[in-house]
């Protein structure tokens, strides 16, 4: 297949990229600044001009305005990246016949339900990144493939692994909410799911996460552990405890039950806490 991946230079996009570098798949990664092709999603002309050129096969639409806080200050922003350019890249792929697999969130829930959501949940997120990438659900059609997923992160770019080993090598006490709870996910095996649904060409919304529900001050004393740390060096606190406190509001309950993969027969994605020590390590490599 001929695979365009967006977003290539982020954190998913790097593992999407290294899993298909070699592959039996032809793929092109596009981002802005990037080395091998520079694409600017949000410019309609740009995105149908690229996509009818080189006509993909699929499509994984992983780019994203994903500052959170900062989307509640520039909306439109937020709008024009994660909602409008998705709109563009649909009908680029609708005009070529590409399978269309888009990324999205567990921001798009409110967090007030009392058990994990499953796919047909209703949404009703509560930040304008929430709302905005929900804009983006909405725009991509009924063929697609729509991967929501939550707490990300990887080996590459600026994530939560990364700094929690930072801070504890220069000794620092951490201090992260206890009263949000969600399922930390590893972009590698994120970027493992996303290419067997876009090659199944697999319609509909699917949560794809590593298993292991947590708050963030488990996962983060989790993360301490793996890197050879105490523990005790975070304490928890309370979300209105945050100081300063956040302008995006955070859902308390962030678990994706995994159900239409698991109801599928597909194998879900292991625990976090199997593929933490190899990210460990190569941060620290």
């Amino acid at each position: 297949m001929r695979i365009l991946v967006t977003g290539a230079r982020g954190q998913l996009g790097t593992e999407l990229m290294a899993l298909l570098d070699g592959s039996h798949h032809e793929v092109l990664g596009v981002d802005l600044d990037n080395g091998n092709q520079t694409l600017d999603i949000t410019d309609r002309a740009m995105v149908l001009g690229a996509i009818t050129s080189w006509r993909p096969d699929a499509i994984v639409h992983g780019a994203a305005f994903t500052a959170v806080d900062r989307c509640e200050t520039e909306p439109e922003l937020a709008y024009t990246v994660n909602s409008l350019a998705t709109r563009h890249l649909a009908d680029a792929a609708r005009q070529v016949g590409a399978h269309l697999t888009y990324v999205s969130t567990d921001y798009v829930f409110d967090g007030t339900k009392g058990s994990p959501y499953v796919e047909w949940d209703d949404p009703n997120p509560q930040s304008v990144y929430g709302r905005s990438k929900l804009g983006g659900e909405r725009e991509v059609g009924p063929d697609a493939t729509i991967a929501r997923t939550s707490w990300v992160c990887s080996a590459h770019g600026g994530n939560i692994v990364k700094t929690v080993l930072r801070l504890a090598g220069e000794g620092q006490q951490l201090s992260f909410v206890d009263d949000q709870i969600g399922h930390p996910t590893f972009a590698g095996d994120l970027a493992r799911m996303l290419l067997r649904l876009t090659v199944e060409r697999r319609p509909g919304v699917f949560h794809v996460t590593n298993q292991g529900a947590v708050s963030w001050y488990e996962f983060v004393g989790e993360i301490l552990r793996a890197g050879g740390f105490d523990p005790s060096l975070v304490r928890p606190i309370t979300t209105v405890e945050l100081d300063p406190p956040r302008p995006a509001p955070r859902p308390a309950n962030s678990v994706l039950d995994n159900f239409a993969l698991r109801a599928s027969g597909i194998e879900l994605l292991p625990d976090f806490r199997e593929t933490l020590p190899a990210v460990v390590a190569a941060l620290r490599g």
